[in-house]
């Protein structure tokens, strides 16, 4: 499968999808953990209370790295726009909040530190090889061709 092919095929799956097979496959990949505080972190300033899921941070990870894929060259400050949300303010107007940067900092240093995405100097995140064939094998077995 040529890179192309998996950008069009990750395209075309619903992100559910393609992020729940991921996640189920990150929790095998050494060196991507939760910190011990991520059961008791929000991912923004936008939200009331942490994550209900107890995967959380696999499903996040399995998202970024994604977003990655999709973006080809993201960094976080982008990444927490992508993760950002609206703050009820009361009375007030809502208004748009940037998402957690320490947790997606932290992802990205997981997801480097397994060597699934490498930093592009001055740029940001890239994905490298080895994570182009995790993508590939996460979209064969979503859409059924791995099987």
């Amino acid at each position: 499968m040529s890179g192309d092919d998996i950008v069009s095929g990750i395209k075309k799956l619903p992100a559910q999808i393609v992020i729940s097979h991921a996640a189920e496959a990150l929790k095998k990949v050494e060196g991507i953990k939760p910190p011990e505080w991520a059961a008791y972190a929000k991912t923004g300033v936008h939200k009331e209370r942490p994550p209900m899921q107890k995967d959380w941070w696999y499903i996040r990870a399995a998202s970024v790295l994604r977003r990655v894929y999709i973006e080809n060259c993201i960094g976080v400050e982008r990444l927490r726009k992508v993760y950002g949300g609206r703050k009820n303010l009361g009375h007030r107007p809502e208004h748009k909040r940037k998402g957690s940067g320490s947790v997606i900092r932290k992802i990205l240093q997981q997801l480097e530190g397994a060597g699934l995405v490498k930093t592009e100097k001055g740029k940001g995140r890239i994905i490298t090889p080895k994570g182009q064939s995790f993508i590939g094998k996460i979209i064969k077995e979503a859409s059924g061709k791995g099987k």
